[in-house]
């Protein structure tokens, strides 16, 4: 422990946040670090606690308290406190291989289940974490081929979302050939397509993927599997196959109206407009999807939160976010003490720039459609809701969300964006694998080593566990990939 009363003589910082007045202007990342200087204070707040729940990763109440991959965090806080980043990121990287990506978009679990947050504020792990692996490019410590023989053993990892590069990144650790298979025209899956450029700039995934090749990695992108190559061909030129493709069908509002022109999956909207601003490298944006247009948003959630920010940087006239469960408190309750993670009412970027564009907080609770209204030539006019009320089932006991009789409302639109979740990994590439699924859409592989159905072939991240945080993806890449090293080498070492 590095400053054993750092937590009494500091007060929390974060580095600064850009005003909502200058980010909306363009798609450039908005939160900037702090000097190292400041950052060696907030690391002392740590206080190397007997029981780290920052570092557990354990379900409590059927939720995550403390990091999933188990970073050893007051090790790391110690290192940044004394200035030893180098050490820092070596302590760090034994556990975690993207900390550039979970310190821009992770809820920060850790900071949640950290023992100062029970009476003031968390430990700025996150910020602490984002400074070491920024610290590491600079002085280049990452992307250094593996140290050891090679084995001569080849996998193929399909996806190169957060799941599929962590799974890559562990078995060429370990001594493997690795090709990664990605089905879009650049690599990074979500974190590319599904992530907006202001909360991770792309420029971050390609410095990574820079890294990957040059530790030996090979990337092959514009290539779908079960159209472009099929599973004969991969078991036929691999020694194990590892499905990472996500969990990308996305759950649908069925409501009359729905075949309206004007409505989109949310994750489609903001895939094209990150591809326009890629393809144009940022000179053009695509204000033609959504400006002077009256913006609803279906989902409370990050994505939905995503399409409030884009639309406003796109001139939307107007941005509605639907919600279909109660707001939550403010302060945690009775019910929902620490360490678990706290059920209250939080207020994101997009939300935030919401209020100060229009002048109110864009959510609406408690509300859900009950149609979607068009003119004679088919194109989109609004949307009518209707109030929900939680009503108790009397023979599960559960709570269901019920219509509210009378309370319907039309809310002008010209755009709706269904943020309302995924149901599973796409139907074409499971059948064209032939592997099991369960009933909720994914791909059924165990928890104790994520074979699937077929032999030889695995899956891991959202398409194996459903849709969920990046940081839950990059820790099921690892824990697959020492799977796979057992089985082809017959121990593991990772």
């Amino acid at each position: 422990m590095g400053k054993d009363t750092g937590f009494m003589e500091y007060s929390r910082k974060n580095g600064e946040t850009i005003a909502v007045s200058d980010r909306i202007k363009n798609f450039n990342e908005f939160h900037k670090t702090l000097r190292l200087e400041e950052q060696q204070k907030q690391a002392a707040r740590c206080m190397d606690c007997g029981v780290p729940f920052c570092q557990a990763g354990k379900m409590i109440s059927g939720m995550a308290s403390g990091c999933p991959l188990h970073n050893l965090v007051p090790e790391i806080n110690d290192c940044v406190y004394r200035g030893n980043l180098e050490q820092a990121y070596k302590r760090l990287s034994k556990t975690h291989a993207f900390p550039e990506f979970t310190s821009r978009v992770c809820p920060a679990l850790c900071e949640a289940a950290c023992t100062c947050g029970y009476g003031g504020d968390a430990v700025s792990t996150k910020e602490n974490e984002r400074t070491v692996i920024e610290y590491a490019y600079e002085h280049g410590l990452v992307g250094k081929k593996p140290e050891g023989p090679r084995t001569g053993k080849k996998i193929a990892v399909i996806g190169s979302g957060p799941s599929g590069l962590s799974t890559a990144y562990w078995l060429n650790f370990r001594g493997h050939d690795v090709t990664v298979y990605e089905r879009s025209d650049r690599c990074g899956g979500l974190l590319r397509y599904g992530i907006p450029n202001m909360k991770l700039e792309k420029s971050v995934i390609d410095r990574r993927i820079k890294a990957m090749e040059e530790s030996g990695i090979k990337f092959v992108t514009s290539c779908n599997i079960g159209v472009d190559v099929t599973k004969e061909q991969l078991l036929k030129e691999y020694d194990r196959v590892v499905l990472c493709c996500g969990s990308s069908k996305a759950r649908d509002i069925n409501a009359p109206g729905r075949d309206a022109e004007g409505i989109y999956f949310a994750v489609d909207f903001l895939s094209r407009v990150t591809k326009q601003l890629l393809d144009t490298d940022f000179k053009k944006f695509p204000y033609e999807m959504a400006q002077n247009k009256n913006v609803i948003i279906i989902g409370g959630g990050d994505t939905g939160n995503d399409c409030v920010g884009t639309s406003i940087r796109l001139g939307c006239k107007s941005v509605v976010q639907l919600e279909m469960m109660p707001c939550p408190p403010s302060e945690r309750v009775a019910s929902n003490p620490w360490p678990e993670w706290p059920k209250v009412l939080k207020t994101d970027y997009g939300q935030e720039e919401a209020i100060e564009v229009f002048g109110a907080d864009p959510r609406r609770y408690q509300t859900t459609v009950k149609e979607f209204l068009k003119d004679k030539d088919g194109k989109l006019t609004g949307v009518k809701v209707v109030k929900l009320s939680p009503v108790k089932d009397k023979k599960t006991g559960r709570m269901n969300m019920e219509p509210v009789e009378g309370s319907e409302e039309i809310l002008q639109a010209d755009l709706v964006l269904i943020a309302a979740g995924f149901v599973g990994a796409e139907d074409y590439v499971v059948d064209a694998m032939q592997v099991a699924k369960s009933a909720r859409g994914n791909v059924e592989a165990n928890d104790s080593n994520y074979e699937t159905s077929v032999p030889g072939i695995y899956a891991a991240g959202d398409m194996r566990r459903g849709q969920s945080l990046v940081v839950w993806a990059i820790s099921e890449g690892r824990q697959v990939a020492k799977s796979v090293d057992q089985s082809l080498m017959g121990y593991t070492n990772l």
